[in-house]
C-alpha cells in the first residue's frame, strides 16, 4: 500500500465536488467538526461505557469516552507523520493530516453501539440466532433466495456495532443525502479495524461492514489501494486494514483498559494501593522514582491517580508509534496479524495485560456492571420482539401506534420484509440507554404521560 494513495480526501457521495470550498480548514478536519456536531455523536452522551450513567459520582460514559480516544489518537498519528515525514519527504505535506484523520476515526469508532454496549450487541445476535427472530429466516430465505438471505442472517448473528458505525456514516437513510455523512474516504476506512464481511468472521463476531454496505466499503478501497485479501465478487469479501486503523484500535484499547481502571478506583471497586501499583508497573524502578517525586504536594488519592494515569497513557501511546514501525513493513504489506498493543516492550505488554486481567476479575464482574447488562439484555430483546411483530404485522392497531413512533429515515414500512427489519435495528441501535428504558417502560405502562 501506498500513503499517497492511502491519503485521500475524495467524499463518499461527492465524488466530483460540486463547488469549491474556500475555507481555512482541510477536509479531515472538516469531517472531524460534522462529527462533533453530529446527531449519533451527541448521543453516545446517554450510552453506557461499562458502569451505569453516573449518579453522584461522575464516570465515563460513550462520550467521554470517545473523546479521550480521539485525543490520543490524535496524538499516535501527529508522533507517526512526524516519522513518516522523514521517511517520505515529498509526502510531507498530506503526511501532516494523520494526526486529525485519525482523532476523527477514533470519534466515530463507537457510534454504531447500540443501547447498553456489548449487551446490547450480545442481545440483537443472540435474538436472531436462538432467540424469537429464528422464526424470521425462514421467511427471509423466501424473500431474498437461499444465498443471499445466508449473509443477511449471518449479518443479524453476528450484529456488531463496528459495522453498523460504518453503515451509520455511509448508508442513505430515508429523506437525507446520499453518501450518509459525506466523509472523506480516508477517515471512513480508518474507521474500519475489521475490513471484512460477516461471513468471514469466524468464531469472533467481529466485522467490519453489513452486506448492505460492501459495495461501498469494496469503493473506497480500491481508490486507496488497500490490499484485496479474499473477494468472491459477491458476499464474501476481506481487505487489509488501513494502516491509520491500527492507531484508531491502539487509541481505544489504551483508553478503554486505563481510563476503566480510573472509574474503578473513583467508584472504590479497587483500592488506591492496588490502581498505584497497576499503573507504577509499566516503569522501571529509576522511572518510578522519578515520577513519584514530580509532585511531591500532591497527596490527595484521586489526583494521584489521575496523575499516574497520564504517565501511562503517555508511557503506552510512545510504544504503540515504536511497534508500528516496527512493523511498518508488514503493516502496508497487508500482513500483520497483530496489534499495536500486543506488540510494545514485553514489560510494558506485561503490566498492560496485568490491567486487562484484573478488569476481567473484578471490574466486569462488578455487580454493578452486571446489573446494568442483565437489565440491558433484557430490555433490548422486548423491544426488538415488539418492533419485528409490528413489521411483521403493521395492520393491526398496537403495530400501527408503535410504528407511527419510528422516525420516518428508518425504513419500516418497506415492502420487503429484509428491509423492514434492517430499519428496526437501525431504529433501535441509534437508541440511548435512557431512550430505550423510557420507550420500554411506556410500552409495558410503567411510565404513562400526565392527562
Amino acid at each position: 500500500m501506498d500513503w499517497s494513495r492511502l491519503i485521500s480526501s475524495r467524499r463518499l457521495g461527492q465524488e466530483t465536488p460540486q463547488y469549491e470550498v474556500d475555507e481555512y480548514r482541510t477536509d479531515f478536519q472538516r469531517d472531524y467538526d460534522r462529527l462533533i456536531f453530529s446527531s449519533p455523536f451527541r448521543r453516545l452522551q446517554n450510552k453506557t461505557q461499562v458502569f451505569p450513567l453516573p449518579g453522584s459520582i461522575f464516570v465515563h460514559n460513550r462520550l467521554t469516552h470517545s473523546l479521550e480516544v480521539s485525543s490520543v489518537g490524535r496524538s499516535l498519528g501527529t508522533d507517526a507523520a512526524r516519522e513518516l515525514s522523514h521517511r517520505y519527504p515529498e509526502l510531507r505535506s498530506p503526511l501532516r493530516q494523520l494526526g486529525i484523520i485519525v482523532s476523527a476515526a477514533c470519534l466515530a469508532h463507537d457510534l454504531g453501539n447500540p443501547p447498553f454496549g456489548h449487551a446490547g450487541e450480545r442481545a440483537i445476535a443472540g435474538y436472531f440466532a436462538d432467540g424469537e427472530g429464528l422464526k424470521l429466516r425462514p421467511l427471509i430465505e423466501q424473500e431474498l433466495g437461499t444465498e443471499a438471505a445466508e449473509i443477511y442472517w449471518s449479518d443479524l448473528t453476528h450484529f456488531d456495532g463496528n459495522a453498523n458505525a460504518f453503515r451509520l456514516l455511509t448508508h442513505q437513510y430515508r429523506g437525507r443525502r446520499r453518501g450518509g455523512y459525506v466523509m472523506t474516504y480516508s477517515t471512513l476506512a480508518s474507521i474500519v479495524k475489521y475490513p471484512f464481511s460477516s461471513l468471514l468472521a469466524g468464531r469472533k463476531p467481529k466485522f467490519g461492514f453489513f452486506h448492505s454496505e460492501l459495495d461501498t466499503y469494496r469503493a473506497i478501497a480500491k481508490s486507496l489501494g488497500l490490499l484485496r485479501q479474499e473477494d468472491d465478487g459477491r458476499y464474501r469479501a476481506k481487505y487489509a486494514r488501513h494502516p491509520l486503523a491500527y492507531f484508531v484500535e491502539a487509541a481505544d484499547d489504551i483508553c478503554y483498559e486505563i481510563m476503566d481502571i480510573e472509574d474503578a478506583h473513583k467508584l472504590h471497586i479497587i483500592t488506591t494501593e492496588q490502581t498505584e501499583s497497576l499503573f507504577l508497573n509499566f516503569f522501571s524502578e529509576g522511572q518510578r522514582e522519578h515520577i513519584l517525586q514530580a509532585h511531591p504536594d500532591v497527596t490527595d488519592p484521586n489526583e494521584r491517580i489521575i496523575y499516574l494515569r497520564a504517565c501511562v497513557i503517555n508511557c503506552l501511546e510512545q510504544e504503540c508509534v515504536q511497534a508500528f514501525f516496527a512493523h511498518e513493513e508488514e503493516i502496508m504489506a497487508g500482513q500483520f496479524c497483530g496489534t499495536l498493543i500486543g506488540s510494545i516492550s514485553p514489560e510494558r505488554r506485561k503490566a498492560f495485560e496485568t490491567c486487562v486481567k484484573l478488569a476481567g476479575e473484578q471490574i466486569y464482574r462488578d455487580r454493578q456492571v452486571l446489573d446494568i447488562e442483565l437489565a440491558g439484555h433484557h430490555i433490548i430483546l422486548e423491544l426488538l420482539h415488539l418492533m419485528t411483530h409490528a413489521v411483521l404485522h403493521p395492520d393491526t392497531a398496537y403495530s400501527q401506534l408503535l410504528l407511527r413512533r419510528v422516525p420516518q429515515q428508518y425504513d419500516v414500512q418497506n415492502p420487503l420484509l429484509s428491509l423492514r427489519l434492517q430499519g428496526v435495528l437501525d431504529y433501535i441501535s441509534g437508541m440511548t440507554d435512557v431512550y430505550a428504558l423510557d420507550l420500554y417502560r411506556k410500552i409495558n405502562g410503567q411510565s404513562l404521560p400526565s392527562v
